[in-house]
């Protein structure tokens, strides 16, 4: 099995779409599962691995995939719960959350925060931190003494960043994962 898993939840595609990257960024590099929607893992399945690469998108005003009412497929609302009595402690885990800064800039990308304050309470060790610059928003929960909890994109209104960012990024965690750079 390899050490690092690879989840997301996406209403859209474009969560999914950015854990592909990651994938593609390391072809030979059997340390990294193939990316999973959190609808079809288990928590036996995310218990497995030492290492963990999380998405999720921030839905309307700030809603975590799931809770919104006209959602079609099962995501984070509906697997977090599944996870709350796995023991994150001893695994490092990375964090990569999409928002809209100029739709939703009082609630930006706050799934992103929900997301880690959920796994850091569980014993986690969150890597990849994300500064704010280049970002213009009013407030989010995945804000932290001026940094992101993760890598954050924002695909209605800088998709021209997407790729050095997550290029930026993947160096930025490529270390704690073991992954070559």
């Amino acid at each position: 099995m390899p050490r690092i898993g690879l989840f997301f939840g996406s209403n859209t595609g474009n969560t999914r779409k950015i854990a592909k990257m990651i994938k593609r960024r390391f072809p030979d590099n059997d340390d990294i599962a193939d990316p999973l929607n959190v609808n079809k893992a288990t928590p036996e399945l995310v218990a497995g691995y030492s290492h963990l690469i999380l998405g999720t998108p921030t839905l309307g005003e700030g809603a975590m995939p799931g809770l919104e009412a006209d959602c079609q497929n099962p995501s984070w609302a509906e697997f977090l719960p599944q996870l709350a009595e796995l023991d994150f402690t001893g695994k490092t885990v990375a964090l990569y959350g999409l928002g809209d800064q100029e739709k939703y800039g009082d609630n930006f990308c706050d799934a992103l925060g929900e997301l880690y304050d959920f796994v850091v309470a569980r014993g986690a060790r969150v890597v990849g931190a994300w500064p704010t610059d280049g970002y213009e928003f009013m407030a989010s929960k995945a804000e932290r003494e001026g940094e992101f909890v993760g890598l954050v994109q924002d695909l209605d209104n800088q998709k021209m960043l997407l790729e050095a960012r997550l290029e930026d990024w993947l160096k930025l965690i490529g270390p704690e994962f073991g992954l070559p750079l």
